[in-house]
């Protein structure tokens, strides 16, 4: 893993604004996007990443985060005190987006501002919502990889960008092994996987819509799906409960799950803060001895502590942070070894 370029702005308190007496409203967020652009684009270029982050929360009064996807910003927009009328708050994101645009020099067609409010249950529908129908695609490089992203019609687009350095990771342990994705999503993980030289894959998810977006992915890719490499819709956790009584053992597994889910499947709603030791040993009954397992979460109160028996454990959270995130506390990852 490469070091931190030290042109990378790092995550430190939110500035003050304005940042001179006199400066215009967002001059300093337009600044501060375009010098961080300006420090990343060596960094992408180097590292053959055309997807980044440029922002998120660093200034006090903004509470945004603006993504580059190759051309194109989307910017996700959190509650702001201040606005306390459906004018003040339509008259800020107006502003955003013209911030944005100057400072990333992109016509009104390549930024694109969404509304950003805590989210729903992940596997009941909350990361499965459709915002709208323009279907702005466009397919991105990402270490020698390509991925479609949607930016008009879901709240995310289609690529978890702080997962880049795990994904690369997997990709480095990957070959000739029997690889399980779960809660894949558009299956990011299994094309590195694949690239990496996985002899067999399973990716699991609720949504048809994001294994035929998996599967989009893994043919821009030059993989095709069969019986050793296959895309299941299912609920993950009910799907655990009963993968144990199979057959098939992996010897690596990618685990993202969601903080809370109240699946109706299951008989009560999970919830990752007291249930990972259920979800983990499931985990561990799919291992071979000596499997891997790579389980992350988003949770910021999160402990371990009560869910690791059985499995050596690695925290690879700071390694697993990518470069161009200021934020050190985005999710948590483990490399877990199962015992013999």
């Amino acid at each position: 893993m490469s070091e931190p370029d030290p042109g990378v702005p790092r995550a430190g308190k939110p500035e003050a604004s304005p940042v001179a007496p006199g400066a215009a409203p967002y001059e300093q967020l337009a600044n501060r996007i375009a010098r961080v652009h300006r420090h990343l684009r060596k960094w992408a270029r180097r590292t053959d990443v055309t997807c980044y982050r440029l922002y998120e929360k660093d200034i006090a009064d903004q509470p945004l985060i603006v993504d580059w996807y190759d051309g194109d910003a989307v910017v996700w927009a959190f509650a702001r005190t201040r606005n306390e009328t459906a004018e003040q708050e339509a008259a800020w994101l107006s502003a955003v987006e013209q911030s944005v645009r100057s400072a990333l020099d992109l016509g009104a067609e390549h930024v694109f501002v969404k509304r950003r409010a805590p989210q729903k249950d992940r596997q009941s529908g909350g990361q499965y919502e459709r915002l709208g129908q323009k279907r702005t695609v466009k397919n991105v490089r990402e270490q020698g990889l390509l991925f479609e992203v949607n930016l008009s019609d879901y709240l995310d687009t289609g690529l978890f960008l702080d997962h880049r350095p795990t994904r690369a990771l997997v990709r480095e342990r990957a070959a000739g092994k029997a690889v399980l994705n779960l809660f894949a999503y558009t299956g990011s993980f299994t094309c590195y996987a694949r690239a990496g030289g996985a002899t067999a894959t399973v990716t699991v998810d609720l949504s048809n819509t994001y294994l035929d977006w998996a599967a989009r992915n893994l043919e821009l890719n030059g993989f095709t799906t069969g019986p050793e490499h296959r895309l299941e819709r299912a609920d993950c956790l009910a799907w655990l409960d009963q993968a144990p009584r199979a057959t098939q053992r992996f010897d690596l597994i990618v685990c993202d799950p969601p903080t809370f889910s109240n699946s109706t499947s299951m008989p009560k709603p999970f919830a990752i803060e007291k249930d990972h030791p259920w979800l983990l040993a499931r985990c561990r009954e799919l291992l071979n001895p000596g499997g891997e397992l790579y389980f992350s979460t988003n949770f910021r109160g999160f402990d371990l502590r009560g869910g690791g028996e059985g499995f050596t454990i690695e925290d690879l959270t700071e390694r697993s942070i990518p470069e161009d995130f200021r934020n050190r506390r985005i999710h948590r990852c483990f490399r877990m070894v199962r015992s013999g």
